[in-house]
């Protein structure tokens, strides 16, 4: 009986191990980058052909939105993004900027167009801009949120939940 016991309790042990194990994989949500984290100089190329650095935008809370025009949870997301978000901060001070990811210019404006959305839509044609916050392959659909005063990541998304988006809102409406 005692050895029963003790097998049982080894065998649970080992499943809470398992259990922490796929979450401490899992939490990272494909990201390399964490809130916190300072975040580099980005030179962003617009699909109107506009250039723009990320540290000229001092003040403001910058969100970077990866995203790709055959990205189904970017397209569910986007419309979201364009009516409680970028409407309704543009003027207070937040930025937000679509980030495609590894599409050319053509296709790039086209989603734009389809989308409806009027933010601005930079170019990641070789996914260099993704690559600074995510690891490769690990997916579109996410948001950064930075505090362009410290230069540090102040929000994580990925994929699109509408309890982590409106966390993300709540974030940005006590950030300003």
């Amino acid at each position: 009986m005692e050895i029963i016991r003790y097998k049982y309790l080894f065998l649970n042990f080992f499943l809470v191990l398992l259990n922490l194990s796929a979450f401490n994989q899992e939490s990272d949500r494909g990201y390399i980058v964490k809130v916190g984290d300072s975040v580099p100089d980005i030179e962003f190329q617009f699909v109107e052909g506009k250039h723009m650095s990320l540290y000229s935008l001092d003040s403001k809370i910058v969100v970077l939105q990866f995203t790709a025009g055959w990205c189904s949870v970017c397209r569910k997301e986007m419309p979201h993004l364009e009516a409680e978000l970028w409407q309704e901060f543009k003027d207070r001070g937040v930025l937000l900027i679509g980030v495609d990811y590894e599409e050319p210019l053509g296709k790039v404006k086209a989603f734009k167009e389809q989308m409806k959305i009027t933010y601005p839509m930079a170019l990641d044609p070789d996914g260099k801009i993704f690559k600074l916050f995510a690891k490769e392959g690990a997916g579109v659909t996410r948001n950064v949120v930075i505090d362009m005063k410290t230069k540090k990541i102040i929000f994580l998304t990925r994929l699109y939940n509408t309890t982590e988006f409106n966390n993300m809102i709540n974030k940005i409406e006590a950030s300003l």
